[in-house]
C-alpha cells in the first residue's frame, strides 16, 4: 500500500468525501437522463402520435437493456475496474440521451421505433453504474460509514428529480421537448471529463494520505480492489452465481430490491404523466410539483443511511440497523394508495411526498449489498442484485401503462405501487434473516 509522495503521511485527508460527491453528481445525471422522457412524455407522445400502451413499451425499452447488461456489466467491473468501465458507460449514455433530442426529425412512421432503440441503448450504457458505485464505496469507505455513503449516492435519484424536474419542465414548456435531451446529453459529457480527472483507486489516488488509507483499510475498505492480479484474469464464475442465487439471505435482498424499485419506477416514468392526465396540471406546473416528493425522497434517502449507521455505532447488530429503516420506510410508502381517495391537489402531493420519503428512508439495498456481497465478486453480485431490481423497470411501466389504458384511471396503478412496498417489507422481515457477508465455497 503506497501513497503519493506529494501528501505527507501525517496529513489528514478526506478524499473519500470528494469521491462520494462525484459519484453523487454523476448518479444524479444518470437518473435525470432516465427521467427525461417522463418529463417530456406528454409532448413527445403528441408529436409522435403515441398512446399510453406504446409509451409504456418505450419506457420499458430502457429496462430490458439495463437488465440484460447487469451480469455482463458486473463481470466487466470486476475484470477491468470501476474507473475504466464507468468512463465508457457515462460517455455512451450521454450520447444516447443527446440523440433522443433529434427523434422529431425522423418520419413519423419511424419516430417511435427510433425512440425505442435509443432508450434501449441508454439502458444498455447505464447498466454498470450502480454496481460500480457499490464497488467504489466498498473500496473507499469503512464499514461504519458505508451505510451513509451508500445512502447518499442512492439518494441522488431523488435529488435528480427535485433539481432537474423543474428545469426540464421549463425547457419543455419554453424551448420544446427536444432540448430536454440535448441539454442533458451535453451535461453528461462534462461529467465524463470530471470523472476521468478525479476518480482513482484509494491506493493510487495522488491526494490521499497514508493516514486516510490506514483508517479506511482498517475499517474494512477494500483499498486494493482494482489492483492488477497475478496470473490470467478469470471469466465469470458461474458456480459463484449459483451459490448467490441459492442463498436465502441473498434472494431476500434481491427480491426486496425488485419491489422497492417498483416504487422508484412509478415516479421515474408515470408520476409526471399522472399529474398531467389525472390531475389536469400543466407541464410547467408538473415540473415544479414533481420536485416536491423528490425532495422528501432525497431527505429520506440520506436520513435512512444515517439512522442505520447510528444504530450500528450504538451497538445494534448489522441486521437490526439495516432492517429497521427498511421496514419503517416501506410502511410509510404505502401511503401512496390514499391518493385514490382525494382529488385535493395539495393532499395528493403531500401523500406522494410522504410515500417517497418512506421509499427513500427504506431504500438500503445498496448498503446491504456492500455488507453481504462475497468479497471476490462484489461487482458481479451488484449486477445480479440490479437484475432483480430492474425487472421493475420493465414490469412497472408496462403494467401501469396497460392499467391506465384499459381502466382509464390511475387508481389500480397506485394500489400496485403500494402493495410493492408491503412486499419489500416482507422480504426483509420473513426471508432475509441475519445480514452478514456471504462466504463462497470455492471448488
Amino acid at each position: 500500500m503506497t501513497t503519493s509522495p506529494l501528501v505527507s503521511s501525517k496529513t489528514k485527508t478526506h478524499v473519500r468525501y470528494v469521491i462520494l460527491l462525484i459519484i453523487f453528481l454523476v448518479t444524479a445525471v444518470n437518473y435525470a437522463d432516465r427521467a427525461t422522457l417522463s418529463i417530456a412524455g406528454s409532448d413527445v407522445a403528441k408529436t409522435l402520435g403515441l398512446d399510453a400502451g406504446q409509451m409504456g413499451q418505450i419506457f420499458a425499452a430502457f429496462g430490458w437493456a439495463y437488465l440484460i447488461m447487469q451480469i455482463p456489466g458486473g463481470w466487466l467491473l470486476d475484470r477491468f475496474g470501476s474507473k475504466r468501465v464507468y468512463t465508457y458507460s457515462l460517455f455512451f449514455w450521454s450520447l444516447f440521451t443527446l440523440l433522443q433530442g433529434f427523434v422529431g426529425f425522423f418520419p413519423l412512421a419511424y419516430g417511435a421505433m427510433t425512440l425505442f432503440i435509443l432508450r434501449f441503448m441508454l439502458g444498455f450504457s447505464e447498466a454498470p453504474s450502480f454496481p460500480a458505485n457499490a464497488r467504489i464505496v466498498a473500496a473507499w469507505f469503512p464499514a461504519i460509514e458505508r451505510g451513509t455513503a451508500s445512502a447518499i449516492f442512492n439518494s441522488a435519484q431523488y435529488f435528480a428529480l427535485a433539481i432537474f424536474s423543474p428545469i426540464l419542465g421549463w425547457l419543455t414548456f419554453t424551448w420544446g421537448w427536444e432540448h430536454v435531451f440535448t441539454v442533458m446529453g451535453v451535461l453528461g459529457f462534462i461529467m465524463t471529463m470530471v470523472w476521468i480527472k478525479y476518480i482513482q483507486n484509494p491506493n493510487k489516488h495522488p491526494s490521499v494520505s497514508q493516514q486516510e488509507l490506514d483508517y479506511i483499510s482498517a475499517g474494512g475498505a477494500m483499498v486494493d480492489m482494482d489492483a492488477p492480479k497475478d496470473g490470467k484474469k478469470e471469466g465469470p464464475k458461474w458456480d459463484y452465481v449459483k451459490q448467490m442465487l441459492t442463498n436465502r439471505m441473498m434472494l431476500g435482498v434481491f427480491f426486496g430490491q425488485y419491489f422497492i424499485n417498483s416504487i422508484t419506477w412509478f415516479f421515474l416514468t408515470w408520476f409526471p404523466i399522472y399529474l398531467v392526465q389525472d390531475k389536469g396540471m400543466s407541464i410547467l406546473k408538473v415540473g415544479l410539483i414533481a420536485s416536491i416528493p423528490a425532495l422528501f425522497g432525497f431527505a429520506g434517502g440520506v436520513l435512512g443511511g444515517v439512522v442505520s449507521d447510528i444504530l450500528i455505532k450504538r451497538g445494534h447488530s448489522l441486521t437490526v440497523a439495516r432492517k429497521i429503516p427498511i421496514v419503517v420506510g416501506m410502511l410509510l410508502a404505502t401511503s401512496i394508495i390514499l391518493c385514490n381517495y382525494t382529488n385535493n391537489t395539495v393532499i395528493v402531493v403531500a401523500l406522494m411526498a410522504l410515500a417517497f420519503f418512506g421509499k427513500g428512508f427504506g431504500a438500503l439495498g445498496w448498503p446491504v449489498i456492500s455488507d453481504t456481497a462475497p468479497k471476490e465478486v462484489i461487482g458481479l453480485c451488484g449486477g445480479i442484485f440490479n437484475v432483480f431490481g430492474n425487472v421493475a423497470s420493465i414490469v412497472t411501466p408496462l403494467a401501469i401503462g396497460y392499467m391506465v389504458k384499459e381502466l382509464h384511471s390511475f387508481n389500480a396503478a397506485l394500489i400496485f405501487v403500494g402493495c410493492s412496498a408491503l412486499a419489500a417489507m416482507l422480504c426483509y422481515l420473513v426471508v432475509v434473516g441475519e445480514i452478514k457477508r456471504l462466504v463462497l465455497v470455492k471448488s
